[in-house]
């Protein structure tokens, strides 16, 4: 419901007393007034509050705790709490659960917390808390969970945690503990590591001595953790030395390795010990081998992520079930026919930078649940396989740097949610088709650069009103440039910025952390890489090319434009890179061009431009090739004086 209007509604609350449970989750409820403090008659009854997901400040706890002593459940996540936690916490002993996650909070962690001694769960995750883990935590006797994700906390974990002998689940994840690792398990060594079962210690500054015995991470680290299921050590600075004949004495679920070092081989040790896995992150750790055929045994598997590693050779099966599957930036080869095996759970397949090869199979009709299809950087060859038209949920799907040949098939059409299409550096022919700009609405990223297409650009391509990166260079185009550009709405939304599979995370928010975390890209033109256009446009620029304000990159480089750059160019505030080199545009620069304060990159190169340079402005900073092979300019930064009557001109001129 949307309470943003309702200022009085403590008073309501007020009338209830024998109310126990109030919800208001996520209501747009506002700082309410709260003039009468002292004479407020709440409820004594009242236990459990969940005011999450409003626009509340502190003033609402100083309202719950005049209210009664009595609460054991207060969540006030995602509100406008700011600054320091208030003391008056310590004075609520009955409480039980306390969630203050996704806000603003900032300073040290209060010592009153110290005298919360029936508190399960506290989760203070996603702030701005800085200082270190204060001792009276281990007065915490009845924790069973606590989160601190996402802050600032630094140092090492104070050696009272050990005795928090019923914590089941510690996630100190994204801060900036240091140290060393087996300082940190000596404190779980404590009673805390009979209860463990979700550890969580990524993104943080851990470090093991190397190349010294003492403080890498062996087999004994975790001989006491029998309870433990979740284990999360990535992104630290860890190695881990454990024998392949090791048998750990827990199950896990969830392993998440990504950055410690665990090579040459795939350890032995999952085989032996773990059945099965809900997510394995076994990223970037060194491994130099193949995946083990008995990899594909394992049962309850969801996330696989074996990405940027040196793994080799073919791969023959994957285990069922698998919904995240991201294999990228590894040396894999032959052909990807274990797909046919069937798996309808799958929605993300990452098999970039890989040396696969091969035409792709034609058995994509089982994969209907897939979301994000990625075999970009690849050696895959032949035609795109109609059958991958049945993909009806695809939002992504880059099979750029292969060796795809033919026209694109009239399935694709099928792609009504895609947003991010990249088929870059192949060898597609024919024309761009037209359902491309009928079918691909919700299209964001349109890549289609270093291919053979031909013929005119279709006046559909004007329909795509949320493009905002689209690339057609490096192909054999012909005719004028659609003057319908100015339809591209998005780019015409002054801030409107790249897309990243990042603004597709509500979709994931239901999967899994993996899936939330995966991030697409994407490679484009941009500040001279990858900047020789070789299709051959002709005509005028059309004036409808400065209504896109939002524009940050152009270039219509290497092409055979004619006519004068547009006047009015300098309505593109947003634009950081102008190429508009190697074709023959005449003409003065329009002055405008100087009101683009932001422009990083321009090059005007190899044209017939005529006249003074602009001058006043930043046009002069740039290198004098920027304006290189136009004999008629003159003027700074080009060695060349204009004729008398031209040095005054300003850029008002």
């Amino acid at each position: 419901m949307n309470l943003s209007n309702f200022l009085d509604w403590p008073k309501v609350v007020d009338k209830l007393p024998k109310l126990q449970s109030l919800t208001l989750s996520y209501c747009d409820l506002p700082i309410p007034i709260l003039s009468s403090l002292s004479h407020i008659n709440t409820s004594k009854s009242l236990s459990s509050v969940d005011l999450s997901g409003n626009h509340l400040t502190w003033s609402i706890f100083h309202w719950l705790s005049t209210c009664n002593t009595n609460l054991k459940s207060v969540d006030l996540s995602a509100n406008k709490l700011s600054g320091s936690i208030p003391d008056i916490f310590g004075n609520l002993s009955s409480l039980l659960h306390l969630r203050l996650a996704y806000n603003s909070i900032e300073g040290q962690l209060p010592e009153t917390f110290g005298q919360l001694c029936s508190l399960q769960s506290l989760d203070l995750s996603r702030n701005n808390l800085s200082g270190s883990i204060p001792d009276v935590f281990g007065n915490l006797s009845s924790l069973l969970d606590l989160s601190l994700t996402d802050n600032s906390v630094e140092g090492q974990l104070p050696k009272t945690i050990g005795q928090l002998c019923s914590l089941q689940s510690l996630f100190l994840s994204g801060n900036n503990h240091s140290g060393e690792f087996s300082e940190f398990i000596q404190v779980l060594f404590g009673c805390a590591g009979n209860s463990l079962r979700s550890v969580d210690l990524s993104g943080n500054q851990l470090t093991g001595r190397i190349p010294e015995r003492i403080g890498v991470i062996t087999e004994a680290h975790f001989s006491n953790l029998s309870k433990l299921q979740v284990l999360d050590l990535s992104s630290n600075s860890l190695t881990l030395n454990i024998r392949s004949d090791w048998l750990p004495p827990f199950q896990l679920s969830n392993i998440r390795l990504r950055s410690c070092k665990i090579g040459p081989y795939f350890p032995k040790w999952l085989r032996t010990s773990q059945n099965s896995f809900g997510e394995l992150d076994l990223s970037d750790a060194g491994i130099s081998d193949i995946i083990p055929s008995w990899f594909q045994d394992y049962s309850g598997s969801e996330v696989l992520n074996l990405s940027s590693n040196q793994l080799e050779g073919p791969i023959h099966s994957l285990p069922s079930g698998l919904v995240y599957v991201d294999l990228s930036s590894n040396k894999l080869s032959g052909r990807i026919s274990f797909l046919c095996a069937g798996n309808r759970n799958l929605q993300l397949l990452d098999l970039s930078s890989n040396s696969f090869s091969g035409e792709l199979p034609n058995c994509w009709k089982h994969l209907e649940n897939l979301v994000i299809l990625d075999l970009s950087h690849n050696a895959f060859s032949g035609k795109i396989p109609s059958s991958i038209g049945s993909l009806a949920s695809l939002e992504t799907m880059k099979l750029s740097k292969n060796n795809f040949e033919g026209e694109l098939p009239s399935s694709l059409k099928n792609y009504t949610n895609l947003k991010v299409f990249d088929i870059g550096e192949n060898r597609i022919t024919g024309m761009i088709p037209e359902w491309i700009g009928i079918s691909f609405l919700k299209l964001a990223i349109l890549i289609f650069r270093s291919n053979q297409f031909s013929g005119s650009l279709p006046l559909e391509l004007c329909h795509l009103k949320n493009i905002q990166l689209l690339d057609l260079s490096r192909n054999t185009f012909s005719g004028t440039i659609p003057q319908c550009l100015n339809n591209l709405t998005t780019l015409a939304q002054k801030g409107s910025s790249i897309p990243s599979i990042k603004h597709y995370r509500d979709f994931y928010i239901l999967a899994t952390t993996s899936l939330q975390n995966y991030e697409d890209d994407a490679s484009f033109i941009w500040k001279g890489r990858m900047s020789d256009y070789k299709s051959t446009l002709d005509g005028e620029i059309p004036r409808q090319i400065t209504d896109p304000i939002g524009l940050v990159s152009l270039n219509l480089s290497r092409n055979n434009l004619t006519g004068q750059m547009p006047p009015q160019i300098g309505k593109l505030q947003s634009l950081d890179f102008l190429d508009l080199s190697r074709n023959h545009i005449y003409g003065r620069i329009p002055t405008s061009l100087s009101q683009i304060y932001g422009l990083g990159v321009l090059d005007l190169s190899n044209n017939n431009l005529s006249g003074q340079i602009p001058i006043g402005t930043q046009l002069q900073s740039f290198d004098p090739s920027t304006y290189a092979e136009n004999p008629q300019l003159c003027g700074l930064p080009l060695q060349k004086i204009c004729p008398t009557g031209q040095e005054k001109q300003g850029p008002n001129n």
